[in-house]
């Protein structure tokens, strides 16, 4: 299965797919990684364009084709990205469900972008106006809505997997290694 999660930055997509992986035993792929290490190549600068979620595409379906559940974490802005992931899944013969995380909290959201640490080498975080003024389309289908604001991490993952269990994903969310409750 494909589970993909979306939202602008410092909403908490990161934690909760990290966390989401690990409880599932998932693979857990990350643009920001992919766009990095694209730049650390000296192939491009930042912002780097597609190359990153095409790069991420890719590496979805070979992941699924093995068998593997992918969790692809990114912001995930545009329906162009949106349909890819889908078809990444589609491609692979595997389900995919999506997932918007959002933090309804104006004043939590901002905290969460101007004080969290770059956690991949040099990879430049935005500043909460750029978060602001970032293009970021509405969703126009039917997906999971989570929103983190006021919340602890594992609060969030247990909604999500709760959300998860009720669409009929249950296999998938107890066949990790790592199948304990949080």
């Amino acid at each position: 299965m494909l589970i993909v999660i979306g939202g602008l930055p410092g909403a908490g997509k990161t934690t909760l797919a990290r966390l989401l992986a690990a409880r599932i035993g998932g693979v857990h792929l990350r643009v920001d990684t992919i766009e990095q290490a694209i730049v650390r190549s000296g192939l491009a600068e930042h912002p780097v364009g597609p190359a990153g979620y095409v790069v991420g595409y890719a590496l979805a379906g070979e992941h699924l084709r093995q068998g593997l559940t992918v969790i692809a974490e990114s912001v995930n802005p545009l329906p162009i990205t949106r349909d890819s992931w889908l078809g990444a899944a589609r491609d692979a013969g595997v389900a995919a469900v999506e997932i918007e995380v959002i933090c309804s909290d104006p004043a939590e959201h901002r905290h969460r972008v101007v004080s969290r640490s770059v956690d991949i080498p040099d990879l430049p975080l935005p500043e909460w106006q750029q978060v602001l003024d970032r293009e970021y389309q509405p969703w126009d289908r039917d997906h999971i809505i989570l929103d983190t604001a006021g919340e602890r991490p594992d609060q969030s993952l247990r909604r999500l997997l709760g959300r998860l269990r009720h669409l009929g994903t249950s296999s998938v969310l107890t066949s990790g290694s790592n199948d304990h409750e949080v």
